[in-house]
């Protein structure tokens, strides 16, 4: 079961210099790969003189392991973006892209140096990162009878769902959303008021 997140409310920008090397940070909410790729896209024709374009991104649940990404961009392998994305899971963030933008000021950081710089660029944005709580949905469809409708609207109210779309037919058929946190307490909820005729379905 997915349990509530934090996300990426508003993009960041930062800005950093270490041994006269520009180091800027661009934090952006991304809500899949995709999202995160135009992103790094955008960024990389914002600055189309610098030296390296390196990012990291986690695009759903923050301890998700089949939704990140990252890249060293032509920086030495496993100096760039691989602190970045630990400055990014460190942080317990999800939905989130980083995109760290070097000028090469002539002074070399060495290995060590690198990965300080990129992922301290990161961690230092993310102090100035507005977030939000995200609570994983789960989707459902069910019908009912008219005279169980009202009944069932409360305790999806209560739950803290709502309905996406309904159906007046013979029946009414409801599509809803609902926190996964409260779907085994909603679904016994209406088992009981309905005496089992209610069946949550996937849609």
């Amino acid at each position: 079961m997915s349990l509530p997140y934090l996300v990426a409310a508003e993009p960041v920008e930062d800005e950093t210099i270490v041994n006269r090397s520009r180091f800027i940070c661009y934090l952006s909410p991304c809500q899949s790969n995709e999202m995160a790729k135009e992103f790094i896209k955008q960024i990389q024709q914002l600055h189309p003189q610098a030296n390296h374009h390196c990012y990291a991104f986690v695009s759903s649940h923050p301890l998700d392991s089949q939704s990140y990404g990252f890249s060293d961009d032509g920086e030495p392998s496993g100096t760039a973006g691989k602190p970045m994305l630990i400055a990014l899971q460190g942080s317990n963030i999800g939905e989130i892209c980083a995109v760290v933008v070097r000028y090469f000021g002539g002074t070399k950081l060495g290995t060590g140096g690198l990965q300080r710089a990129y992922g301290g660029s990161v961690r230092q944005a993310l102090r100035l990162l507005t977030t939000k709580t995200k609570i994983p949905m789960v989707h459902k469809t069910l019908a009912c009878q008219y005279t169980h409708i009202n009944d069932v609207i409360h305790v999806l109210e209560k739950s803290g769902g709502n309905i996406i779309s309904e159906d007046y037919q013979i029946d009414i058929h409801l599509e809803i959303a609902l926190p996964e946190t409260m779907l085994d307490k909603f679904t016994a909820q209406i088992q009981t008021l309905s005496a089992g005729q209610i069946e949550l379905q996937n849609p």
